[in-house]
């Protein structure tokens, strides 16, 4: 693969403690690029990522630091996803007209095989996680690459096998915000939904819609773009007037002179210029993985048909799908408690649908976390409706600290029953065991904001209540026991 980069210099500004620019730096180090790093935190406490690098000999370190001349010395500028828009020292780089790219926009200038790209408020991994099962039938194992620490875009140029095998990849909005820069976008583009999110990046849900919209801005005529009908940003994505050829799923009947899937009492149809076709019956799994998922397998079935129209979907594929992790995802259950680890809901909408699915069981909430400027008072009315104050745990945070100002307003607390806020996870976690305690019930840890007040992200924050839950089993089983 030539890609023009061979004794380019090249800055990647923010390496991160958590590996967002590692696999950038190795992947540009390898095409024989002159790799100067910049990060604003100092070595010691880069040292886990930079353990990472191989040949970190041949990088320039900036540490401690940004410098106004690496931005205007180097030919591209790399940018990390904790790295702010109005950044001063990128806007060094646009009048010194230096080339911006991120690891999305890289990849998507040199990949030469087929694309399915899936981004969204909410479901965007299990949708595409769902896309590489269903195709992994056809293809062999596909395993989904992106906007996951554990498989970065840029890994895909390292792996072999046929021109013909699709990648399947998940792009949150910063990978898109840099995407025009490549003039290239996915053949295949889902848009799983828009909900307000990462407002604390994004001016206005407007600003946060253009960059999603960024997925299908330089598809062609040949391409398609899957998009929710049911989800009202959907008309501001058609406004932008889309080249490609759009498709639709829905819960009810599309209309006729609309392409795309939809649900049928439990069936799915499949439409593609005027002609139907049943696909399969889906009743078993709606039943079993909740409605916020009948939406991911749509869209996840739409874009595979789309791929290869051949495609037979059978109820042993559906039943075979594997529950992404993090993602209401059961934890632990015996005949008394069921724990749901939700650490992937980072905004409060996706705490409403874990509420939602789970309403009619006795649900104990572990919720909280990290603000990003979001709206708070459609999840207290839905805890007001279906969460007694007695069974919701908080964690503490500047998130949590606005949940309680909307509960507040809404007289959920009384002088009597008053807000249980906990600093650690294990405290709260030992407090939804109290509050279930002796009666069937469900512990739900849906946290409904960001983490970086306690943790290094939702994948580390799961993790830990992952472990808190396993070493609480034998001593949760042997109560159980005694009842």
């Amino acid at each position: 693969m030539g890609t023009g980069l061979r004794d380019k210099k090249v800055l990647v500004m923010g390496l991160g403690m958590f590996g967002g620019g590692v696999f950038s730096a190795r992947w540009l180090l390898s095409q024989g690029a002159h790799v100067t790093i910049t990060d604003l935190k100092n070595k010691l406490e880069l040292a886990g990522s930079l353990k990472k690098i191989k040949g970190l000999n041949k990088v320039t370190l900036v540490l401690g630091e940004h410098r106004a001349d690496d931005f205007m010395k180097n030919d591209i500028i790399v940018v990390g996803p904790a790295v702010p828009r109005e950044s001063d020292f990128l806007k060094i780089a646009k009048r010194n007209k230096k080339q911006l790219e991120n690891d999305a926009s890289l990849f998507f200038r040199f990949i030469d095989r087929p694309v399915i790209a899936v981004t969204g408020t909410r479901g965007k991994t299990t949708t595409t996680n769902y896309i590489a099962q269903l195709l992994s039938e056809k293809y062999g194992t596909i395993i989904p690459c992106g906007n996951t620490p554990a498989n970065p875009l840029l890994r895909e140029f390292g792996k072999r096998g046929s021109k013909k095998r699709p990648v399947v990849a998940e792009l949150s909005s910063w990978q898109l915000e840099f995407l025009p820069s490549a003039r290239r976008c996915p053949s295949i583009a889902v848009i799983t939904n828009l909900y307000p999110d990462h407002l604390n990046r994004h001016k206005n849900m407007e600003d946060y819609a253009r960059a999603k919209a960024n997925i299908f801005r330089y598809q062609k005529k040949d391409d398609f773009l899957i998009l929710n009908y049911d989800n009202s940003w959907t008309r501001f994505f058609l406004s932008r007037k889309p080249k490609s050829l759009c498709y639709f799923f829905s819960r009810k009947k599309l209309p006729l002179t609309l392409n795309g899937i939809y649900c049928d009492g439990g069936t799915l149809v499949y439409r593609s210029n005027g002609v139907e076709r049943i696909l399969v019956d889906m009743k078993n799994f709606e039943r079993e993985r909740g409605g916020h998922n009948v939406d991911n397998l749509m869209a996840a079935v739409l874009a595979a048909t789309l791929l290869d129209s051949g495609m037979v979907v059978t109820p042993r594929m559906l039943r075979e799908l594997k529950e992404v992790p993090l993602r209401q995802e059961t934890v632990f259950h015996n005949e008394k408690i069921i724990v749901i680890n939700d650490s992937a809901a980072t905004s409060p909408d996706a705490v409403v649908q874990a509420i939602k699915r789970f309403r009619l069981q006795n649900i104990a909430l572990i919720t909280g976390g990290t603000d990003k400027n979001l709206d708070f008072a459609p999840l207290a009315r839905e805890i007001k409706k279906y969460i007694p104050v007695a069974r919701l745990i908080l964690l503490a945070g500047s998130a949590t600290d606005r949940l309680v100002q909307k509960l507040h307003a809404i007289k959920y607390f009384t002088a009597t029953r008053k807000p249980k806020r906990f600093e650690t996870l294990k405290e709260c976690f030992n407090e939804a065991l109290r509050a279930v305690d002796g009666k069937k019930g469900i512990i739900i840890f849906s946290p409904g904001a960001a983490s970086f007040e306690k943790f290094k992200n939702e994948f580390d924050r799961g993790a830990k209540f992952n472990r808190l839950v396993k070493r609480k089993k034998v001593a949760t089983k042997s109560r159980l026991r005694k009842n």
